[in-house]
């Protein structure tokens, strides 16, 4: 590149044509101009007048407020709530306040300026909470002191209200927007004061989400949108296999079919590009492959269950109070004194997006033919785009400065797209045989089902000791499952074990004088991720359904016997009471309903959920009732918040009772929806959430947490209607299908 080019950007636009064009010989020049961009700087797009104020803000000469959301919007409504943030702290009208996708390219070059992309965890709030009000009270005191130098009066003489400053002994005032190019001068102040709850007035309202009208009038784009000038499209078959590879592929009669542009081999799949995605598919059905399954073709759901079983008997404890063997030997000898064994199972399962995987790319050579100066262009649906950009640079080999993102909205995520790439890599794979051309890499669904990262199998086993007045004396929990941590960062294990798969034992907030939590990482050759809720969504199933049983063992009450347990002023025992109240715990029911709740705390919330249904002779259920109370701390959007919780309700009672995910051959068995079915619009219960916001410090998620209680719930009323109780998922296979 000619050095005379490289000068400092004036804008924005010139910032990322900067960055983004001038390959690995700017990589160090543009990490060093690009951490501050000038006061002048503007954004590509419509608002091409508006002034940054700072990274996270920009605004424009009308007074509209542009808020760079950096987190990915899957559903939940992060794309809302986090301008609702900033709007509150910069005290402007939220009628001004706009949103847009942050670059993940202009973070990269800008000393990662946006903190992180990952949307994940339920963190997509909670973690940026701080970052966007601090934001918005940056500017709001930034403008304040463009006003204070422009009138030549203090700053603590002005009020900031409504997208204006005003100064009262004057009378003078002007808008953010004619403050803003003035504003973006001035020096960020380093401490700046947020408002008290109390003072909020966005936050903790309901207020219209950004996303909803273009997802319900069709302009949406999501990954699978997208169209390009020439785009080609590619089909996939994944070893059917996990760990096997292609040994042959027979590409003669394919080639020469309507429309087929070229086969590509991958590590471990074969794709085909064609000028449509079904003339691809049709294609790749015919194709001839032979797979090295080397050697991993025996695993079956016996063989895992088998694993689990002997893993249990080397469990490693993550906790214990007091000395459970010794209650346990001596409760035979003591009068009146119980015990109580049960084992539990949870399957592996799928996520189920309904958007399947996809991701067009776009491989362009450099022209000078050095191969790390090539540049790979990625359109995806992705939860993580630093993630995304990491991997296709990685993948094409290239800087990664050369890898641009672009981040249309996901059909739905749960874990899927986040720490996981593959779909990336295999489109960046396919591109690069076709140079120059856009293909869009799309997964069909029984590719998407059967080549997951699976929710991981689970198996516990379960002792207690109850004494003579019924109180629970001892509690053993011995659990093995495979560990995500030791996958994919070995770093977090603590002493050779996953505290995050034990979490809802080793945190256990029941108060039991002998306890003993003990986990076994399993080793097993089936890929395992992130999954709504991750082991929350499993765990919780096996302690608080059989603290259920302890309960029915006792005579006791399961709240009452729960609360005796609990600390009495803690936020368990709150959301417990609230939604105990609310679906009239202890009162009568019509004829042939029960109820069943279960509580756990999960990502900074409490939730706890009380079920009503009943249960046919023929052990349909039928659910009526379902209602969650949970405490995140503070509620950012109280109707995106009730949404999150009738959306776990709708995910939960689909993959209790009716899915899993099982193996022969070491090949996953479920297809499609004919044998991985979604909950019917008839079969969804009323469902009644319950925001009990405690307030504090503390900001808690709620994309997961309504979920963790669920399952235990669901169990404990069924247990409750028909005396049988149910400790292994789906429901489905002991009998019990939802009507």
């Amino acid at each position: 590149m000619n050095t005379t080019t490289l000068t400092t950007p004036n804008s924005r636009r010139d910032f990322l044509k900067f960055t983004l064009s001038a390959g690995a010989t700017v990589g160090t020049l543009g990490l060093t101009l690009g951490f501050h961009l000038p006061a002048e700087a503007q954004k590509m797009g419509p608002d091409a007048s508006a002034v940054d104020i700072n990274a996270w803000i920009r605004i424009t000469p009308d007074n509209h407020v542009i808020c760079e959301v950096a987190r990915a919007e899957m559903g939940q409504g992060t794309s809302t709530g986090l301008p609702m943030l900033l709007a509150e702290e910069l005290e402007c009208q939220w009628s001004d306040v706009r949103m847009e996708f942050a670059s993940v390219n202009e973070h990269v070059a800008r000393n990662n300026i946006y903190v992180t992309f990952a949307t994940g965890g339920s963190r997509g709030t909670r973690d940026s909470q701080l970052v966007m009000r601090k934001a918005g009270a940056t500017a709001r005191e930034m403008l304040k002191a463009a006003a204070a130098q422009q009138w030549g009066v203090a700053t603590t003489e002005l009020v900031a209200k409504d997208g204006r400053i005003s100064h009262a002994a004057t009378k003078r005032s002007a808008s953010y927007g004619e403050l803003a190019s003035a504003a973006a001068k001035q020096p960020a102040p380093q401490n700046v004061a947020l408002k008290a709850p109390s003072e909020w007035k966005i936050v903790g309202k309901s207020m219209p989400r950004f996303d909803i009208p273009a997802k319900t009038n069709g302009s949406a784009q999501f990954g699978i949108d997208v169209r390009l000038p020439k785009m080609l499209y590619a089909a996939i078959a994944q070893c059917p296999v996990f760990g096997g590879a292609p040994k042959s592929v027979e590409t003669g009669a394919v080639l020469q079919r309507r429309g087929v542009k070229k086969v590509v081999t991958g590590p471990d799949f074969v794709a085909v590009v064609a000028d449509n995605w079904w003339r691809a598919q049709q294609a790749l059905k015919s194709l001839k492959i032979s797979w090295d399954f080397k050697g991993l073709d025996q695993l079956d759901d016996a063989a895992i269950l088998k694993v689990l079983q002997n893993d249990l008997a080397v469990a490693k404890p993550l906790r214990q109070d007091g000395n459970f063997e010794a209650a346990w030997a001596q409760a035979p000898q003591q009068a009146g004194f119980k015990t109580l064994e049960a084992e539990y199972f949870t399957p592996y399962l799928n996520h189920f997006t309904l958007e399947p995987q996809n991701c067009t790319a776009l491989v362009e050579p450099d022209s000078s033919g050095d191969a790390k100066q090539a540049k790979v262009t990625i359109w995806a649906p992705t939860q993580n785009a630093e993630a995304t950009q990491a991997v296709a640079a990685k993948t094409l080999g290239v800087p990664l400065q050369n890898a641009i993102i672009h981040r249309p909205y996901l059909g739905g995520g749960f874990g899927r797209r986040g720490a996981f790439q593959d779909f990336v890599s295999q489109a960046v794979i396919v591109a690069k045989e076709l140079p120059g051309t856009p293909v869009k890499l799309l997964w069909s669904r029984e590719e998407d089902m059967q080549h997951d990262f699976y929710r991981p199998v689970a198996l516990y086993r379960q002792r207690a000791v109850i004494d003579a007045q019924g109180r629970l004396q001892a509690w053993q929990a011995l659990f093995a499952s495979p560990s995500i941590a030791a996958i994919i960062r070995p770093n977090a294990l603590k002493n050779g074990q996953d505290f995050q798969a034990g979490e809802a034992f080793h945190d256990s907030p029941y108060e039991v004088a002998n306890y003993d939590a003990r986990h076994a990482m399993s080793r097993l050759n089936v890929p395992i991720g992130f999954w709504r809720s991750v082991y929350h969504s499993q765990n919780p199933f096996a302690r608080e359904s059989f603290l259920d049983e302890v309960f029915h063992a006792a005579g006791q009450d399961p709240v009452q016997g729960r609360l005796a347990l609990l600390p009495k002023d803690g936020r368990d025992a709150k959301v417990l009471q609230v939604v105990a109240k609310a679906a009239g715990w202890g009162t009568s029911l019509p004829k042939g309903r029960f109820r069943g709740l279960a509580v756990q705390d999960a990502y900074g919330s409490y939730a706890a959920t009380v079920v009503e249904l009943s249960v046919s002779p023929e052990k349909a259920v039928t659910v009526h009732k379902v209602f969650v109370a949970i405490d995140p701390g503070h509620v950012n959007n109280p109707d995106s918040a009730k949404a999150q919780i009738e959306g776990n309700v709708v995910y939960a009672l689909g993959t209790v009772f009716l899915n899993e995910i099982t193996l022969r051959e070491g090949r996953v068995q479920q297809n499609n929806l004919s044998d991985y079915p979604l909950l019917q619009l008839r079969q969804t219960p009323e469902i009644v959430p319950i925001l009990v916001p405690t307030g504090g410090e503390v900001w808690g998620g709620l994309g997961e947490p309504p979920y963790a209680a669920l399952p235990a719930a669901l169990g404990n009323a069924i247990a409750a209607a028909t005396g049988v109780r149910l400790r292994k998922m789906p429901f489905a296979n002991e009998g019990f299908t939802l009507a």
